[in-house]
């Protein structure tokens, strides 16, 4: 089954140059978004190749800016927190592309501008079945909910914003338990859900 993750980086850094000696700091959490990539991509000696992952960079400067990503066809990518983020380092050295328009940087990883909604737009027109993650949703049973592709949306350590919240408000909200788990984790079990399902 095709699973698809995007996480809304509200702080994590657009342009420029990331400091990889301090990603939780300066870099806006892009600590958070690399743990994210690496569980979401990677098995113990492999990648999963149904998988993707979109990461949304929205601190600036500049316009917001999105990384995908693709478990198939993606090379040269180590499950490693700094090796990702310097991944994504040379991304943030190239223009913002028009939004929709997605430019691969080397195989498997391309980025583009604009915002969750156009993550959203993009995921609709291929038919992914969409779930928001909110520990106060329904919990989440993947029996019920079995459609393919299937995609996750997930933020990083801060909420969701009124225009995100508004944006999604026509998705089903699932938890995963009533505590907030870290985005990586939650990724995790969604893996293990699904897994178990096949």
């Amino acid at each position: 089954m095709t699973r698809k993750f995007a996480i809304i980086g509200h702080r994590a850094q657009s342009s420029g140059k990331l400091n990889l000696n301090d990603l939780a700091g300066s870099s806006g959490r892009i600590d958070v978004l690399a743990r994210a990539v690496n569980t979401g991509l990677f098995l113990s000696h492999g990648i999963r190749e149904d998988s993707e992952v979109i990461l949304h960079l929205e601190g600036g400067p500049g316009p917001v800016r999105r990384i995908g990503f693709v478990g198939e066809t993606i090379r040269g990518v180590h499950p490693d927190e700094r090796a990702i983020s310097g991944h994504l380092n040379k991304a943030l050295k190239n223009p913002v592309t028009p939004i929709g328009v997605q430019q691969e940087i080397h195989s498997g990883l391309w980025h583009s501008g604009g915002s969750i909604q156009q993550t959203i737009s993009e995921w609709e027109r291929s038919g992914t079945k969409i779930y928001v993650l909110d520990a106060n949703g329904i919990e989440f049973d993947p029996k019920l909910h079995n459609s393919n592709p299937v995609g996750f949306i997930l933020s990083d350590d801060q909420p969701f914003t009124d225009d995100e919240n508004e944006s999604m408000q026509n998705y089903q909200r699932i938890s995963l338990g009533k505590q907030w788990l870290q985005g990586h984790a939650c990724i995790a079990i969604i893996h293990h859900q699904l897994d178990s399902i096949m």
